[in-house]
């Protein structure tokens, strides 16, 4: 996912607006994306990044070594930081992995600043993530425990339409703003999709290594076909969406 979250970050950026020598927290930084593309368009500001894991935290530790960004262990539920202590509170493609999603934003709002910008976004699981649909779509036709992960994939939180709006309303922000913010998701060949489902980490890796070793053959020849689509092995792209927010903490 992260060279892909490397492009939302762009749109999500010109979206939100950081600007420089601001105090921006990374809610749920991940491996470090959204803090690199931050500090290429405001090289002055301060970032605190956040994720609950430590394998992410120390990637994004490694891939931002400048003293401007600082990194720690914690839970977006129960942040670590005080009352009006940030600028622009972001959250990339975190909330869907969130259980309570109102805890979250109220966090946001806590550790804001009045006046800040607190945004977020999230990938349309259902309606505009075509390379997941093709795996997810793939697997619910050839097994039950398929359709109940692909159920369970796009009913995550803050996926469907209005579902970030309303939380950001439900929270208290002010001059809540919604977006759907598109990029495009190439791939070299099927081996170059495929590769991340062999892989350790995210929900569709997670159900391949769930799988006896056949029934993993029939899935992988079977979202083969799907990515060749009638012709040869090459080059794919495809459309991926993301639903997006931000609102003002009232002053």
């Amino acid at each position: 996912m992260g060279r892909w979250s490397r492009r939302l970050a762009e749109l999500f950026l010109d979206f939100c607006g950081p600007c420089d020598g601001e105090f921006i927290l990374d809610a749920g930084c991940g491996t470090g994306a959204l803090t690199s593309a931050i500090l290429k368009r405001a090289s002055t500001a301060q970032i605190s990044g956040i994720d609950f894991s430590s394998a992410y935290v120390e990637h994004a530790s490694r891939s931002n070594p400048r003293k401007q960004a600082q990194f720690s262990v914690g839970d977006v539920c129960a942040l670590p930081y005080d009352d009006a202590t940030f600028d622009h509170v972001l959250s990339l493609l975190v909330l869907h992995f969130v259980p309570d999603t109102s805890k979250a934003v109220a966090e946001f709002r806590r550790v804001a600043r009045p006046g800040a910008t607190i945004g977020a976004a999230v990938w349309d699981a259902r309606g505009g993530f075509v390379a997941a649909r093709i795996f997810f779509d793939t697997a619910a036709a050839l097994f039950p425990s398929g359709n109940e992960r692909r159920a369970r994939n796009n009913t995550r939180p803050m996926t469907r339409p209005g579902e970030l709006t309303q939380a950001w309303r439900g929270g208290g922000l002010i001059d809540v703003q919604g977006a759907l913010l598109t990029t495009r998701m190439e791939f070299a060949s099927f081996e170059d999709y495929w590769a991340p489902y062999e892989g350790k980490d995210g929900p569709g890796a997670e159900y391949v290594a769930s799988l006896q070793i056949e029934a993993r053959r029939r899935l992988r020849d079977a979202v083969r076909a799907a990515y060749l689509d009638g012709e040869a092995d090459g080059p794919r792209s495809f459309a991926a969406s993301a639903w997006a927010v931000k609102g003002t903490v009232p002053t």
